[in-house]
């Protein structure tokens, strides 16, 4: 579909999570106005229909603003506090859609249906008397006599509040390709360097751990600067790939090991794949196996696969009994077993990761409005602002949050 006007009182580019959100809120808020959502999709809300595996992960039950990285934890508090967990749930328990919470603390539909959470986003925004056309893509943004212009292959409108909606540079097959934080720059907003969070890492070409594809493990993985100062640590299911590692703890340390690279080029990640266990224990656990055999001992807590991976690592002949197990061999094994250096050759880009760390800083906002500072009319919410967070939920609900506070203020 295409305009039917060249003229709105709110136009919001992007109908992501953040986009359907400020246009629901707009809609409910200012009734009298009128409000247009534009995105250049033929299929809409790509990124919530896979997100959780498909079920939609939509929030957490504790969303704690230090979690967050990029804006000061001040800022990104102060938005959060706008539209909380409890008013989230509320929220989509209005539009026919229940939460429930699950032991991570993850909250889902209670049908584990992420089309059913997007359903009842469109229907809100219909509701709300909002405008939706796609696919509209918009290419060009310029400021106008009315405010705003806004083009593309379909035609041009004029407007005088501007919401950009548009996402990051993450799963650029949804749309969100960048294009927001280019308009953002035009406009004369600043962009602080983006780069894929919550993205796979590769590992070199021979790794032993490619041959583990498949295998799912409980680790814990801690990132390095190039002295070997510790930085930070995140423990949870860990997956290895024909390419290298991926899962939650990878996800989430990921952001953290990239950004520091810019900077540190050796910083450097290890992994404990006995989580919880330090090296002097299990050291010690080796030394008092007697005639145990180490392999025997080694699969009562790792799965088989990883076990012979790492006693092939370390030269070690399966069979080998504790108390002939050498001390040079025995250290060796530890380090494997509890602080095995990666050697991380790349991650997968945007096209795999969930989330883009960077782009418009907070304090170029007002934060009660999410309004420009540098352009008065303008608004941003969702991943365009330097915002992001861990896997959990927490990157919805900044998306719903700052949603609430842009479609709350458009027609202020």
């Amino acid at each position: 579909m295409s305009p039917t006007t060249s003229h709105a009182d709110t136009v919001i580019v992007g109908a992501g999570a953040a986009g359907l959100m400020a246009a629901i809120w707009a809609g409910r808020m200012h009734p009298e106005k009128r409000i247009v959502l534009l995105d250049g999709a033929r299929k809409l809300g790509a990124k919530i229909l896979v997100a959780g595996g498909g079920r939609c992960n939509v929030t957490h039950h504790t969303v704690d603003p230090g979690r967050y990285a990029g804006s000061s934890t001040a800022a990104i508090a102060k938005v959060l506090r706008r539209f909380d967990v409890p008013e989230t749930v509320e929220f989509f328990r209005e539009l026919g859609v229940e939460l429930k919470q699950e032991d991570t603390g993850k909250l889902f539909p209670t049908t584990d249906r992420a089309r059913d959470v997007l359903d009842a986003l469109l229907t809100g925004v219909r509701r709300a008397g909002v405008s939706l056309h796609h696919p509209c893509r918009v290419e060009e943004v310029e400021l106008s006599e009315a405010g705003f212009t806004v083009r593309g292959p379909w035609g041009a409108m004029a407007c005088n509040k501007l919401v950009l909606a548009t996402g990051g540079k993450s799963l650029p097959r949804s749309g969100s390709d960048g294009k927001g934080l280019a308009f953002a720059r035009a406009l004369g907003h600043s962009v602080t360097r983006t780069f894929p969070s919550l993205v796979p890492l590769i590992l070199a070409p021979g790794n032993p751990i490619l041959d583990l594809s498949g295998v799912t493990l409980p680790a814990t993985l801690q990132l390095h600067t190039s002295t070997g100062k510790h930085v930070i640590a995140f423990t949870n299911s860990t997956l290895c790939t024909h390419f290298g590692l991926s899962g939650p703890s990878v996800l989430d340390i990921s952001r953290y090991f990239l950004d520091l690279q810019n900077t540190d080029p050796g910083a450097y990640l290890t992994v404990n794949w006995l989580p919880g266990v330090a090296s002097s224990t299990l050291d010690a656990a080796l030394q008092s196996l007697g005639p145990v055999p180490v392999r025997k001992y080694l699969r009562r807590h790792l799965p088989h696969r990883m076990v012979d991976t790492l006693l092939l690592l370390c030269g070690l002949d399966p069979a080998t009994k504790g108390d002939a197990l050498s001390r040079k061999l025995r250290r060796q094994l530890v380090m494997a077993v509890t602080a095995q250096r990666l050697d991380v050759e790349g991650n997968r880009g945007y096209r795999y990761a969930e989330v883009t760390a960077g782009g418009v800083p907070l304090r170029e906002l007002d934060l009660k409005r999410l309004e420009s500072r540098v352009v008065p009319g303008l608004f941003l919410c969702g991943e365009i602002c330097d915002v992001d967070g861990p896997i959990g939920g927490l990157n919805f609900q900044w998306a719903w949050s700052s949603g609430f506070v842009v479609g709350c203020s458009v027609g202020c």
